[in-house]
């Protein structure tokens, strides 16, 4: 069985950081990192999304955490097809002619993006990179032009990708995408949320990447889309929403090196809690367990088979 990796998606959200799970003494950056690692071996690199990660950041990250701890990163906004702020660019890229689909712009983007990370992956301590897609990236010839350029451009890295729109994981479409991201080493992401909205992606688990799987907890919000950050991301999982996903997540960990598990439900403390009390259930014996099989999707979120339903 691969290594299950439990942690969160993020260790300097404000709402974390005003929660008090940091003591006393751990509450500047350095505290903060070496406080998450002793207690978790993952997390994801949020802050990249927004701005581009700075490879002083990537070495003092592996500086102030253990040998055995990596990290995912999420790809940077307009990696992704999503629009970028002009004052999160480099003062070089903000000029009267920026465009995000612009070929030049985006080599310039690729290139200080991988260079940011660069000491991640050169200490072995590069999880993968998370490649989250718009809710209009939606299946067809010029999203799958898109992937097959995101392959090049990652050649090397591990790569990871979480669809925001439904239709690439609905039934008749999900063995064809499962398909494409096998075709380019991608490991696909499943994801946790409420299955009650339309834009609800639904709960599969196929494993398309030998090296590495990934599922998100990202809450199941009735809010999820609409309102503020805190409301979508909102939510405590109970123990019997958590012990559903456990024979699942031993079944992906049986065909791939590692998983990582990351929770997503960044409010507070609610995510390192859910982490802690998810790695505490993988712990058990398997003898010991008395895990419910898990049930197709469907009101109130409970995860279906894996694969497509």
């Amino acid at each position: 069985m691969g290594d299950i990796l439990v942690g969160t998606c993020s260790w300097t959200d404000p709402e974390l950081v005003r929660s008090g799970w940091y003591p006393a003494g751990s509450r500047d950056a350095e505290g903060r990192l070496r406080h998450y690692a002793s207690r978790f071996p993952v997390v994801e690199v949020d802050s990249a999304y927004y701005a581009l990660p700075h490879e002083r950041n990537s070495r003092l990250w592996v500086e102030r955490t253990p040998e055995h701890f990596v990290f995912d990163v999420k790809a940077f906004a307009p990696l992704t097809g999503h629009p970028a702020r002009r004052g999160a660019l480099p003062r070089e890229l903000r000029g009267a002619s920026y465009d995000p689909r612009d070929a030049a712009f985006l080599d310039a983007v690729w290139a200080r993006f991988a260079e940011g990370i660069e000491p991640l992956r050169r200490h072995g301590r590069l999880g993968g990179v998370l490649f989250q897609f718009p809710p209009w990236f939606r299946p067809g010839a010029r999203a799958e032009a898109f992937l097959e350029e995101c392959a090049g451009r990652t050649a090397g890295r591990p790569v990871a990708v979480e669809f925001r729109h439904p239709g690439w994981w609905r039934e008749g479409r999900a063995e064809a995408t499962a398909a494409l991201l096998r075709r380019y080493g991608f490991a696909a992401v499943g994801v946790d949320m409420a299955q009650t909205l339309p834009s609800s992606v639904p709960p599969v688990t196929p494993v398309t990447s030998p090296r590495l799987s990934v599922v998100r907890f990202h809450g199941r919000s009735p809010s999820w889309g609409t309102g503020s950050k805190e409301d979508r991301f909102r939510y405590e999982y109970a123990d019997h929403e958590l012990e559903e996903w456990v024979p699942r997540l031993r079944s992906l960990a049986g065909s791939v090196e590692r998983l990582h598990v990351l929770f997503n439900n960044c409010c507070g403390d609610a995510a390192v809690r859910a982490a802690a009390r998810m790695r505490s259930l993988l712990e058990r014996p398997v003898a010991a367990s008395a895990f419910r099989t898990p049930r197709p999707a469907g009101r109130g979120g409970r995860p279906g088979p894996d694969g497509a339903r």
